[in-house]
This record gives structure tokens, sequence and C-alpha cells, in this order.
């Protein structure tokens, strides 16, 4: 079969992009397609093949292309995919709306549908009034529409968590396979060390990460935090931090793995599809305190691998923090429950549900 992999952006290496590096070890040969490449922001196994750009790569300002979000759907359904006889969207946007062939197979493997027009639609754009809040209306009508109406192209759906599966049942009227991400190797070891006094967070700074609940939380409990990443909301997260609160940056995954391996517990405060982060805290023996909605209800296990605050507030986390210092963890419980988030299992099931939809519409 000639492959062809579709994936939204390429533009850094995050959760969306794991799971993709995987797909490409299934598929070597695939070409791959997308609305934005940066080169040198991916690894080899993703960057070392034929990537295929929509017009959108040649649109001025290339660190602003969330601003050309209403040519998205237009961008990737000018991809030419007629001779390929599978194809696999990797999707978190608009990748699962290509056109493909009549004969050929499409299965989308979904991140989330497209959370800033659905169910986080007013956490990115809070303002409820003016010119441009009713601009926004517009656009954000037509990018449902049009997620709704794509949804029909797809022959099999597959997604990351059981939280995104409903999701997916909800706003397409479709049924999904879970696949779990390929957060680890197959038969990886659990790694302890002795533990420092701080908490960490790893993230995007993106307004549903809900750092600034942390940055809450932390400036009363007087705790020490580390956060590691950067993003849209950097400027104002570190507008007014107290000592106890520490900003490091973008670091690499070395640097960032070494924190991982020293925290007191990961905290994780938003409403995540699924979220990688967590589950790599616990290969190194580090616990999770997080937000008990969404994904994070499948990858952590309460009171053996990490604890849940029930509400998005301080009082709700700073309790949880609390309740987390009384707790003691068990590396065999941290193993036990990691052993469901390898890439090989990932790999063979996804090979399972491709082979199934080829052999049904073969």
């Amino acid at each position: 079969m000639k492959v062809a992999v579709i994936h939204d952006w390429l533009n850094g290496y995050r959760g969306g992009e794991i799971v993709l590096d995987s797909i490409l070890k299934l598929y070597p040969n695939a070409d791959l397609f997308t609305l934005f490449y940066k080169k040198g922001s991916l690894n080899a196994n993703i960057e070392n093949r034929k990537i295929y750009t929509a017009f959108t790569d040649k649109l001025p300002f290339p660190s602003k292309y969330r601003l050309y979000l209403p040519l998205f759907p237009t961008a990737i359904e000018t991809f030419d995919l007629r001779e390929y006889d599978l194809v696999i969207s990797s999707s978190h946007c608009v990748a699962k709306g290509a056109i493909t062939s009549p004969d050929s197979v499409h299965i989308s493997y979904i991140h989330s549908p497209m959370r800033y027009v659905w169910d986080l639609y007013y956490d990115y754009f809070p303002n409820n009034s003016g010119l441009k809040f009713f601009i926004t209306q517009l656009i954000s009508n037509y990018l449902r529409n049009w997620d709704v109406s794509s949804a029909a192209r797809v022959d099999m759906f597959t997604c990351n968590s059981e939280f995104i599966s409903r999701r997916i049942q909800k706003f397409y009227r479709r049924e999904s396979e879970v696949i779990y991400p390929p957060c680890l190797p197959e038969n990886y070891k659990v790694e302890t060390e002795t533990k420092d006094d701080y908490y960490l967070i790893v993230s995007a700074f993106a307004p549903y990460k809900r750092i600034d609940l942390a940055i809450e939380a932390f400036s009363e409990n007087k705790k020490k935090l580390l956060i590691i990443g950067g993003g849209q909301d950097e400027a104002k997260l570190k507008k007014t931090i107290p000592k106890n609160i520490e900003f490091l940056g973008k670091l690499n995954r070395e640097e960032t793995v070494k924190y991982y391996k020293k925290a007191k517990a990961f905290v994780f405060p938003g409403l995540e599809d699924f979220g990688i982060a967590p589950v790599e805290s616990q290969a190194y023996g580090t616990p999770v305190i997080a937000f008990g909605k969404g994904g994070a209800l499948e990858t952590v296990v309460k009171n053996q691998t990490g604890i849940f605050f029930k509400e998005q507030t301080t009082n709700s986390l700073n309790q949880a923090i609390l309740d987390f210092e009384r707790l003691e963890f068990k590396k065999n419980d941290f193993q036990k429950n990691i052993n469901r988030f390898t890439e090989e299992k990932f790999i063979q099931k996804l090979k399972k549900q491709v082979d199934k939809l080829v052999k049904r519409l073969g």
C-alpha cells in the first residue's frame, strides 16, 4: 500500500508529535502532509522523508500561525491524495478533514476535536461583546460546521482516551477505538530517586492548561514550584510571581528528566484530553496531583500513583497537596500503571485497527 500521513502542523515536538513519530515507525515509507513545517524542530524519523506543505506554510509571520485558523479547512483540502491507498490523519485541528480518494482507506487518530471551537471555546475567547467577539463567533460557527461535516470523510476513528471518545460521539456522532498514546518504550523500568522539596509543572502555556491556577495556589501555600515550558500566556503568567515559584523556560529532554526524577510531585491543573506528561512523571516514580476530570482519570491511579482535586480552585488544589503529603507511594504501583502506555502496545493496536479496516473496506 502507498501510505500518506497527515498531521496538522510540524513546528515542535510535543505529545501529538510523539504519536506521529510512532505512526511513522509503523509506516516508515509514508509521505507526510502538514499545514506548517519548521525544519529542525522535530526528530530525524519525522524529518527524513518527503514532507508536503499547504499554501499556509508560505504565509508571513509563521510564529503567528494561529491567526490563520480560518484558512485551515481550505488548506487541508488542497492536498492531492488520489494516489494513496491508506491515509492516516493525526488530528487535533483539521487533519481529519483531508479529502481522500473514494478507493482509499482513511483512519483518523484524534488527539481532540478542535477544542477552541467546542468545549474550551470560552477559555480561549473569554470576551462576550464587541466587534472582535462577533467576528470570532462567525468564524467559530463556520469551523464547527466544517468540523462536523468533514467527520463523514473518515472511515474509522481512533483516539487517545475514553474522554476523547465521548467527545467524538458527542460532536461527530461517531464511534471510536481508544488507543493510548506511546508514552514509553516497551519493558520500561520505573526509575526512582530521592526526592527534593519542590513541585513541578512541565507544560505549554495555553489558557486551558491552567498554569495560572497553580501559581495562585502556590502563592498562597508558599511551597516551592518549578515550571518548565513556554507559550502564548507566558508574559501574562510571569507578571506577579513570588519567590517560591520559578520559571525555568524551555529545557531540553535531558534537563527536563532530571527535574522529573527529583520532584516531590507533578502538578497537572488543567482539563486534558490525555496528557503524556503525567505518565512520564510516574515513569520516574513521581506522583501526580491532577484535576479530577479528563484524561488524568485514565492515567493516574488514585492514592497509588497520585491524587485528584475536584474543582479548579486554589482551595481544592491546596487541600489535595495537603492530602498528598500524608500519602506513601510504592514503586510497583507506578510500574504496573505505566505498563499500559508503551510504544509497542500503541503500534500493535493501531496496526490491528488498520488491518481490520482495510479488510472490511478492501
